[in-house]
């Protein structure tokens, strides 16, 4: 009879009900899991005649599943510390590689490196971005896996130094004190410059750079004069001028004090290349940073904007995907920038397994971007995303696919027992 294919349909209905409610509960520990949930729809088979109303008298035939949604919400953020990981924060997918070489889409940031230093999924899909050469992520560029291992920061040669200091305006003529800042070279080679400053007259201090004789190749002695000259206060303590030895005129402190390392006809013992570094006087904002006042000479912080070369001792992911690497030398530089892509309709993806996803023609192709632009997310470093699957909402559609089922299936046997009555009827 053809009442059997209504209650049927229900109980295959119910059954993948029952099929995808499973599927969500298994999946609540997959990272980046996202949540589904069928939609259904009435079959009818025909409309017969109308009622005395003209109302169409429609016969319905039973049930079929319509969609299938994801539920791509954000599911909750959970720190790991580890610096591989990393979570969305907003819409969008990560972009992997598989050995296909074809692009997938996650949401799964449980990321790892590999033994080449490239980082992964848990089942070796490599992770894409745009790469960077000497600290310069390469926007422009191809997407290309991101490496974070075994990296090494070239050495940087010094071309400015700072120096934070007081000279005590109580001294007397002769007192001296004294800084030490530290400056590299083309090879990575650190050169401490010792720099003396004498009190000559009121607001009047004569200063003397060196570097260690050895490190010149030909010089003689302990020391090797670098640069000389003097600087020269105001009534208040405030630094107004500096007059280099052999100068032709007096600068002000915004001009700097001009360093030869080694001097003019040197070489540096280590073959690097002569070093000229300006000694900057003022800081960012125009203010002198030696000053003349009542307090103990002494050097508060020297700085540099050289490096020596160094190895790669961690990384952290910033917000917009950049991979900052720090490394032996003290010194920052970007490896890499981590992508996402968006879908003009995330719902036509298609689910492929490993928490990857693939574009459809419902979904639209993919558009790749960097992280907290065209309304991607960010990233959050040191985070995976959880599946955002609700135990107790599952357990309520469990209950009602299950309660649904067991109706269908009384309605299979009521119909199997008219059915045999009315055999019964004829025979």
């Amino acid at each position: 009879m053809g009442s059997f294919s209504t209650p049927l349909s229900g109980l295959s209905a119910a059954q993948q009900q029952l099929q995808n409610v499973s599927n969500n509960l298994a999946n609540t520990n997959t990272d980046g899991f996202k949540d589904q949930n069928l939609t259904f729809s009435d079959v009818f088979s025909g409309t017969g005649p109308t009622n005395g109303a003209g109302d169409p008298m429609q016969t319905g035939s039973g049930v079929s599943v319509s969609s299938t949604n994801s539920n791509f919400t954000e599911g909750t953020l959970n720190p790991t510390n580890t610096s591989s990981n990393m979570a969305l924060s907003g819409n969008g997918f990560f972009v992997t590689q598989g050995a296909s070489g074809l692009p997938d889409y996650t949401r799964a940031g449980d990321f790892t490196t590999n033994n080449q230093g490239q980082l992964t999924t848990p089942n070796g899909e490599l992770l894409l971005g745009y790469p960077a050469v000497g600290g310069v992520v390469n926007t422009a560029g191809a997407l290309q896996p991101l490496q974070v291992g075994s990296a090494t920061s070239p050495a940087v040669a010094s071309t400015t130094l700072q120096i934070s200091a007081n000279l005590n305006a109580d001294a007397k003529v002769g007192d001296t004190a004294s800084s030490a800042p530290t400056v590299y070279d083309s090879l990575g080679k650190a050169h401490t410059v010792s720099i003396t400053y004498t009190m000559t007259a009121a607001n009047t201090w004569s200063y003397t750079a060196t570097v260690p004789s050895s490190e010149i190749n030909g010089a003689t002695g302990t020391n090797t004069t670098v640069g000389s000259g003097t600087l020269n206060f105001n009534s208040s303590g405030v630094l107004v001028s500096s007059e280099p030895t052999g100068g032709t005129a007096t600068l002000a402190p915004s001009a700097g004090i001009a360093l030869a390392i080694p001097p003019a006809g040197s070489t540096l013992a280590d073959g690097a290349a002569a070093l000229a570094v300006n000694w900057n006087l003022v800081d960012t904002s125009g203010s002198p940073t030696i000053t003349q006042t009542a307090m103990a000479s002494g050097t508060t912080t020297t700085g540099t904007n050289g490096f020596a070369s160094g190895t790669l001792s961690g990384y952290a992911v910033q917000p917009d995907g950049t991979i900052e690497g720090t490394f032996s030398s003290g010194k920052s530089l970007a490896l890499g920038q981590v992508v996402v892509a968006n879908f003009a309709n995330a719902q036509g993806l298609s689910n492929t397994g490993n928490n990857n996803y693939q574009p459809t023609a419902a979904s639209g192709a993919a558009v790749v971007g960097l992280a907290g632009t065209g309304g991607r997310g960010t990233i959050i470093g040191g985070n995976v995303e959880l599946s955002n699957v609700n135990i107790a909402t599952e357990f309520a559609r469990l209950i009602v696919a299950q309660q649904a089922y067991s109706a269908n299936a009384k309605s299979i046997t009521t119909f199997s027992t008219i059915s045999q009555a009315t055999l019964a009827m004829i025979q």
